[in-house]
């Protein structure tokens, strides 16, 4: 055991706590029982075998208010693993659910066998016939599936508001629409083939012209079984006719039984099946789908009205106008939406009563958007609309920041809302659709429903299409209030079917928490055919039982999850996973929501369970060790947790006080330690590679890996000693090399200035002419300290480079530029919490300028490109996402490079300063799917603004990254 290795137990929660009556038993605390572990690992390899009770618990919750723990994960990688796992599973009796992304909102993604993950090694976009349809694979995200479209002016029919985290296998299974999908844009409509394995292990392509001939050889009892089940409803006129009138309106409750009058072959019937079946017929392993235009020329506008039944009954108007969206949201959606960044701020102030409805009109060509502002135009004034703060307008705009806005708010009615419901309570989203033209009665209904059961109301939806969604907080620790829950629904579902024949589920699927409300909406004679139709497909239950059907009439009271209070920072938490696609550790160990899940499950054990010291021995590790620490999770998360910002708290509460009294000792003496760290890069340069790779082996097996860098082959050479020579009467900035800048030198093979001389010379040569000062060594943006949470070395540094800046920027009369993204956003904006009162009010006086943003907007201008080259890809880095600094870093490439591509998968490098070199496995992990895009084709020059993450994406591509200064300093070179 390493010397200095942290104890397990300095995480514990260290308040008092009663033991939830959902806590996982100490019985489970060994994880996956040991007899079907090992068959498993003998079945599929050990590394696609999760059993420690941290990976069960991690994997138990979704965006659900559900929790089921499984007796093992597997993450499967390809249809052999699919077919292994289903044989094994029949010949010994298992249950298999399926899980992609978890933003499922009824529990579909829970099981309590065998849980199996379908995202890690399931994605990929494939464009066909010039965009016109695309070949997807389940674990890619729709925003992912788009952007791949998009080149090519195509888009996805299904749009559901989860999609920069939601799969293409979840929405298919799921039948999610959306915003704008309707009845006949969704995947029922739009999906041209799919390739799935049935519970028997048979493998189907529907798009293979051989398809019914080698499914009626493989499966003669099921075709057999489809077909007989085809001729009985189609004889029954009056079936076939409630049938129809079903799907009429949005409805994703049960199965697709149209898909009996829509299919005339085995195959055909199994897709239109397939769709919304919710992983109880099969896994669907790829999807064709045939793509919609992208209308580019975009309409929108926010409309204030007195109250949701206004609004409501202003949306046939708009529908008939030609909208292609209609949103409502009431007055506690968006009061909430005010923590989205970019709301107003006065909507915190709105009217309880106050409603909105999104409306979007998007057209091909410049004439049909005016043809269509002239109808909308008409529409308004027949309506009564209301301004009740300044920042309503109510007016159309084409603006795409303030369209973008508006629809950030909208996407986060259940995250905005969700965050803000009372600490400890259970979230529910409840879906359901009615005829377009009751939508009006239907909210009044549901607000007098909601008041009368003690339910605060938060309502929105597509109001275009009848749908609407509202939310249900309550204690799932409480009897009483799972008791007044299971009245309101009772109630609620009755409503919805007897007075509106409504759909109980339009968009989300049945799940589990509709299984018993199925035969009330569809009758007795429809709902047993969808079990005889489960019993033809899957007789011996393999998949997903209790999904979709179940014959109690508690189901969707079982299993609910109760949330314990956690940290502050992250107690808002809904489970809905939309920081996952974004975290540089979510194919290594866990991801923010995961990282929060599993401390939850610590606050509902006793004090020192055995579950507890389970989860604690894994967490260092698996949660806090592998964490990046770049915060993105925070702008992914629709509420800002910062899960980042939570584990380097986490990380300072590892710490002994000798560690803080060291990393502070650092800080103050950092003149040396620069000096010293620069002269061992200079030394490590003569000695090798394969030498220094030894000792730091050694070292962290000794000591710890968390505090001892591993040295990698491609760290450069040390930067030059001394920093160009500059002029302080002439410049109009201040440029700060960053410390990293002066340590380390250019990649190996890149001749050329040194970063800081290209900065000095570029400015020069613009007019804009930079001081260096003299006296910058031993200071750094604190982000060392900032990242490994060592708060004493935190605040020395913070006070002392706000202190040198203020002296520096002649009390902010200049600006400070900075020559790295990531020190950028530690002086600009992550010292500020760790300064003195006084310090905080020299910092408010400064202008931080991150060099990019220096270089595109008083540079660029100014100079003039004499050279360029063919092609360049870019690194946009996680702080630059923070700074907003993105588009500054592609039009300085653009004036290096012809041709200029942000790789579809970039995402943060994980290399984070030093954790790269502390972990490298984070950054191989994280990197990926980004070094796969860059290596498919050749580059002239790979292009960023960080120099660790210059090397981290050197070590993911074996392609040499550099500063986008440096390649812009010799495209203006005089000759």
């Amino acid at each position: 055991m390493p010397l200095l290795e942290p104890n397990p137990r300095a995480l514990r929660t260290g308040t008092k706590r009663t033991p939830a009556p959902d806590r996982v038993p100490d019985l489970q605390s060994g994880g996956t029982p040991r007899l079907m572990r090992e068959e498993l690992v003998a079945l599929l390899g050990r590394e696609k075998v999760l059993s420690t009770i941290s990976d069960l618990v991690r994997y138990a919750s979704d965006a659900s208010p559900y929790r089921f723990v499984p007796q093992v994960v597997v993450v499967a990688e390809d249809i052999d693993d699919i077919s292994a796992l289903l044989s094994y599973a029949h010949g010994k009796g298992r249950e298999v659910v399926f899980r992609a992304a978890g933003t499922s909102l009824n529990g579909q993604a829970q099981g309590e066998d065998i849980l199996v993950d379908v995202r890690r090694h399931w994605a990929g976009v494939e464009v066909l016939d010039g965009g016109a349809r695309a070949r997807i694979r389940p674990g890619t995200t729709v925003a992912r599936a788009n952007a791949a479209l998009a080149r090519h002016g195509r888009i996805l029919g299904p749009d559901p508001a989860s999609a920069v985290a939601c799969t293409i296998g979840g929405v298919v299974a799921n039948n999610a629409s959306g915003m704008t999908a309707g009845t006949t844009r969704n995947s029922y409509r739009t999906v041209a083939s799919l390739t799935f394995v049935l519970p028997s292990g048979t493998v189907v392509d529907t798009g293979h012209p051989a398809a019914d001939e080698e499914l009626a050889r493989a499966e003669p009892r099921l075709c057999a079984g489809l077909m007989e089940l085809k001729a009985e409803i189609e004889a029954d006129p009056e079936l076939v006719a409630r049938i129809r009138a079903k799907y009429a309106i949005k409805n994703t409750n049960g199965y697709r039984l149209d898909a009996f009058l829509d299919g005339d072959t085995p195959a055909r019937i199994l897709r239109g099946l397939m769709v919304g079946s919710e992983g109880t017929f099969g896994f669907i392993s790829e999807v064709v789908f045939d793509t919609l235009p992208l209308e580019r020329q975009v309409s929108t506008a926010l409309l204030f009205f007195p109250s949701l039944p206004a609004a409501a009954a202003a949306v046939p108007r708009f529908n008939e106008a030609g909208a292609i969206a209609v949103e409502l949201m009431d007055g506690n959606t968006l009061r909430a939406s005010v923590n989205v960044p970019g709301v107003p701020a006065d909507w915190a102030e709105l009217p309880k009563e106050t409603a909105a409805l999104l409306v979007e009109f998007r057209a091909a060509d410049s004439a049909s958007q005016e043809a269509y502002e002239r109808a909308a135009a008409t529409v308004l004034e027949g309506l009564e609309l209301v301004a009740p703060v300044a920042s309503v307008d109510n007016a159309f705009t084409r603006d795409p920041g303030t369209i973008t806005g508006y629809w950030k708010a909208r996407k986060a009615f259940v995250t905005a809302v969700g965050g803000s419901r009372p600490s400890g309570t259970t979230l529910i989203t409840e879906d359901f659709a009615v005829p377009p033209d009751r939508l009006s009665d239907a909210c009044a209904d549901l607000l007098e429903l909601q008041a009368r059961h003690g339910f605060e109301a938060a309502v929105a939806g597509h109001a275009a299409h009848g749908n609407l969604h509202f939310l249900l907080a309550f204690d799932a620790a409480d009897p009483r209030d799972v008791a007044r829950y299971a009245a309101f629904m009772d109630e609620f579902c009755k409503l919805t079917v007897e007075r509106f024949d409504g759909s109980l589920k339009a968009e989300h699927a049945t799940g589990r928490n509709i299984t018993p409300f199925l035969e009330l909406e569809w009758g007795t004679k429809a709902t047993e055919l969808m079990w005889r139709t489960k019993e033809v497909i899957d007789p011996d239950g393999v998949l997903a039982p209790r999904i979709v059907l179940d014959r109690d009439p508690q189901a969707h009271l079982r299993g609910l999850k109760t949330i314990p209070k956690v940290e502050a920072i992250a107690d808002p938490c809904i489970e809905c996973g939309f920081c996952e696609p974004t975290c540089p550790s979510q194919d290594l160990t866990t991801t923010p929501r995961q990282r929060i899940v599993l401390r939850r499950e610590m606050m509902r054990q006793s004090d020192g369970s055995a579950v507890e010291a389970s989860l604690l021995e894994s967490y260092g590790y698996d949660a806090v060790d592998t964490c990046a620490g770049d915060s993105t999770c925070k702008l992914a998360c629709p509420v800002g947790i910062d899960t980042g910002a939570l584990m380097r708290g986490f990380r300072h509460q590892r710490h002994s006080p000798r560690e803080e009294r060291i990393a502070a000792l650092a800080a103050r003496n950092f003149r040396a330690v620069e000096a010293s760290a620069r002269l061992a890069v200079a030394v490590a340069d003569r000695i090798g590679d394969r030498a220094l790779g030894t000792v730091t082996g050694a070292a962290r097996r000794a000591v710890r890996p968390d505090l001892v860098p591993e040295w990698l082959p491609e760290i450069p050479a040390a930067a030059p000693r001394r920093l160009p020579r500059t002029h302080r009467p002439a410049a109009v900035a201040v440029y700060y090399p960053a410390c990293v800048n002066r340590i380390f030198g250019a990649p190996e093979g890149v001749r050329g200035p040194s970063l800081p001389d290209a900065m000095v010379a570029l400015s020069g040569r613009a007019g804009r002419p930079v001081w260096i000062p003299g006296d910058v060594a031993g200071t750094c943006c604190a982000t060392i300290w900032h990242s490994k949470g060592y708060e004493r070395g935190n605040e020395v540094m913070a006070n002392r480079i706000v202190e040198a800046a203020w002296g520096w920027t002649a009390g902010g009369r200049l600006p400070l530029v900075v020559d790295a993204s990531s020190c950028t956003l530690g002086i600009a904006h992550d010292v500020v919490p760790y300064l003195t009162d006084d310090n905080r009010e020299l910092h408010a006086e400064l202008t931080v300028v991150d060099s990019l943003v220096w270089a595109a907007d008083e540079l660029l201008p100014r100079l003039d490109v004499r050279r360029t080259v063919g092609s360049a890809v870019v690194h946009p880095t996680c702080s630059m996402r923070h700074l907003g600094d993105e588009e500054q870093l592609t039009a300085l490439a653009r004036a290096c490079a012809e041709e200029v591509v942000v790789p579809a998968d970039a995402g943060c490098c994980a290399f984070a300063g030093d954790r790269g070199m502390l972990h490298p496995e984070l950054t191989d992990s994280a990197t990926a799917r980004e070094a796969s895009e860059v290596t498919a084709r050749p580059f002239d020059l790979h292009l960023s603004a960080n120099r660790m993450c210059e090397i981290g994406m050197e070590r993911a591509t074996g392609r040499s990254y550099r500063s986008v200064l440096l390649a812009l300093e010799h495209a203006t070179r005089p000759a």
